[in-house]
This record gives structure tokens, sequence and C-alpha cells, in this order.
């Protein structure tokens, strides 16, 4: 502020709103980051522009999550204003998705579908939230990123299952276990054995089942996970 320098007064103000999301404090949070999204507008700068719509999107994402977390519920039993918190959320990766696609920056495109699909997901919306995974799951295949590639899996597995389309979550799952298998992520591993267990139960193969809770059981003995 005092050389007058705007970009960056706008780059420290979204580091800051960064900050006090992780710490928690999501009001102050947003306040820093409207302040980079107003400034990179006021200075004609498309990516920082960009780059504040994502990070509001990801304080509202954040507030979300962790107001859903005092009510234990399936995805979209919310009350309110935790609704109205993702649907906030929702609306400024929006934004962001229709700037970087203006970009042409496929990378940011396949984190705003991501997170695109996660809120959906939370909001109940779960054909909306496979629509958007399909498109996360793309653009990873793309460029080669298999961890971003194994969250997707995963994500279209977890929404399958409340579509009731238990046969289709269990493909899902086992690419999920492939994946996390290739990147030796024993800790993804073991999730993905408990999701197909809990899966082939659902689809009444308890052989199956038994075989893949077994294998979670054994790997969460190995990494000392009580």
């Amino acid at each position: 502020r005092t050389i007058g320098d705007r970009i960056g007064e706008a780059k420290a103000s979204g580091n800051l709103g960064n900050t006090l999301k992780i710490l928690g404090q999501f009001d102050e949070a947003v306040v820093c980051c409207q302040r980079h999204l107003d400034i990179s507008r006021e200075q004609g700068d498309k990516v920082g522009e960009a780059r504040a719509l994502y990070n509001i999107g990801n304080v509202y994402h954040a507030k979300g999550k962790h107001l859903s977390w005092n009510t234990a519920q399936d995805p979209g039993c919310l009350p309110q204003e935790v609704k109205d918190t993702l649907q906030k959320a929702s609306e400024y990766y929006e934004r962001n998705l229709s700037l970087v696609k203006e970009l042409g920056d496929r990378a940011a495109q396949g984190r705003a579908y991501g997170n695109l699909g996660n809120t959906q997901y939370l909001l109940g919306n779960f054909s909306e939230a496979i629509a958007f995974h399909k498109e996360r799951l793309a653009i990873a295949k793309e460029f080669g990123d298999k961890a971003a590639e194994r969250r997707a899996y995963s994500n279209l597995g977890n929404a399958h299952i409340f579509l009731g389309r238990f046969d289709i979550s269990a493909e899902y799952y086992k690419k999920t276990l492939q994946l996390s298998r290739q990147l030796k992520d024993q800790a993804v591993e073991a999730q993905a054995c408990y999701s197909l267990g809990n899966t082939c139960t659902l689809l009444q193969d308890y052989e199956k089942a038994i075989e893949y809770h077994l294998r979670h059981l054994v790997i969460a003995q190995e990494l000392g996970d009580r």
C-alpha cells in the first residue's frame, strides 16, 4: 500500500484470506478475498480475478463443511444455514469456471469442476455432482494427474451410492483401488477397500464384502490406525 503496488496488495489480501480460512475465521477471510477480487477487477487482472473467485468459493466451502460437522447427517439433509453457505461456494466456483474457460486454463477448470462436484454432493444434488466429477475426471486424464483421477473415481462412487446405483459405484471404487495401489497410498487403498466392502454388502455379495473388509483391516493394522 505504501508504495502504491495495487497488484501486490491484491495478492497479499488473497494470501491473508487463505490463511484466515485455515484458521477457521471465515467471515474475515471473505473480506480479504473480496479485496483481492475488487483490486484484480479494478486492475483488469483476469488471472487474479479468477483466483480470487476460486478462493472465495473455497472459504464458503470450508465454512459449509465446518458447519455441517456439527450435524452428522447424510448429504442433502442439511440445515438452511449450511445449504446457503454451500450454495454461495457453488456460485463462486461457477463464476471462476466461466472465467478460466475464457482464459483457456484447463488445469484450473479441473479444480473448479472437482469443487463444484463436492459442493453439489454435500447439497444432495447427486446427478449434478456426477456430471461435474466426470468433467474433473476427463481433465485429470488429460494431464495424467493420477491423484486427481483417483479422487474423481472415489467421488463418482460416493455419488452413485446415493442414487442407488450400487453396481456402478462398485466399478468406480475398483478403479479407485487400482489407482491407490499404483500410487502406493495405503491409507487410500484401505478407504477404497472399506467402500467396496460396504457396496458389496448392498449388492448382497457377502463373500466379496468380507474379502474387502479383511483387506481394510489388515492395512489398518499395518498402519497402526486404531
